[in-house]
């Protein structure tokens, strides 16, 4: 009972901090400048807006990782494919199970940074009514549903991503790997 207690309070402590900060920020005057200009789309932290937005914003191929080294950021790019639920349907190390493995060469609708970051996002239908069509066949194929607006940021994305070539080296724009583009 003391630990669910000390759980609320600090969980309410939290929020008040959270809350606090919030209501501290004055509010933008009218004419005043932007406290921070956009990045340009695709990149990370492009525009402070959601991946859902970049996907349905950007032109079709402008997307790019700002992770040319993606290990660098796998670790953290699997946290947060563990915190967005990612792993409720690719498992846990991108294995598989309700939805198809990351960790094998075949790439449904191809493994480029543009293509992934979209279909992430959007989901396999909104990629589909964008024009993209599978290029690659999986046994388990369900319906991808749009994640963007779970992932919290492009940077977030990216780094789901970084994680994913992490753990699947034939996912790597310019692989040799004889994968089903």
């Amino acid at each position: 009972m003391l630990r669910i207690a000390t759980t609320l309070l600090i969980v309410g402590f939290a929020s008040g901090v959270a809350l606090a900060a919030d209501e501290a920020q004055p509010p933008a005057s009218e004419g005043a400048p932007a406290a921070q200009a956009p990045a340009p789309k695709g990149e990370a932290g492009a525009g402070g807006g959601t991946p859902l937005e970049t996907a349905r914003q950007a032109e079709k191929g402008s997307l790019k990782s700002p992770y040319e080294d993606f290990a660098s950021v796998a670790d953290e790019g699997h946290q947060k494919f563990m915190a967005a639920g990612c792993n409720g349907c690719h498992g846990g190390t991108g294995g598989g199970g309700m939805g198809p493995p990351l960790t094998n060469q075949v790439w449904v609708y191809g493994k480029d940074g543009d293509t992934l970051f979209r279909l992430i996002a959007l989901g396999s239908d909104e990629l589909q009514k964008d024009g993209y069509t599978r290029k690659g066949s999986e046994n388990v194929v369900g319906p991808m549903p749009p994640f963007g607006g779970i992932v919290k940021s492009d940077d977030d994305m990216w780094k789901i991503i970084a994680w994913i070539r992490s753990i699947n080296p034939s996912s790597a724009e310019g692989s040799s790997a004889s994968a089903a583009q």
